[in-house]
């Protein structure tokens, strides 16, 4: 397995997580029934952490759309390089930092984090077209 392919996958085995903290928040705020049934207008909302942890499993699902292509793209194609996999490691460590500090409401370093995050998708797909 390359290095890159070794990201992708705790990178997607991550994001699978994810949903877990806002989930059981859910059910200590609502109720197990209330929290696997369909929100009604008396549902009680979510502590604000956990509705930024909803927001935050979102945005890694919506960008794992993004990488896992490119990482999956570059392994057919055999051009892992030093580069890729270096880019790899810290898209998984950009997202990982981009979700806890999207919990902690730490606005500025969610930003940057979600800019290093994106600049790694950027390196591979630079790559993979030959720029790189």
């Amino acid at each position: 397995m390359t290095s890159e392919l070794y990201w992708l996958t705790l990178t997607a085995l991550m994001t699978a997580l994810f949903w877990v903290p806002y989930i059981l928040n859910r059910i200590a705020v609502q109720g197990m029934v209330a929290a696997m049934s369909y929100p009604t207008a008396d549902t009680p909302e979510q502590t604000g952490w956990a509705a930024r942890a909803m927001k935050a499993h979102y945005n890694a699902a919506e960008n794992l759309v993004v990488f896992a292509p490119l990482v999956l793209t570059l392994h057919v194609l055999g051009l892992s390089t030093a580069l890729t996999a270096s880019a790899a490691a810290i898209y998984f460590f950009a997202r990982l930092v981009h979700y806890l500090v999207y919990l902690a409401g730490i606005p500025v370093v969610r930003t940057l984090a979600f800019a290093v995050g994106w600049a790694a998708q950027m390196a591979v797909g630079l790559v993979i077209l030959g720029i790189l």
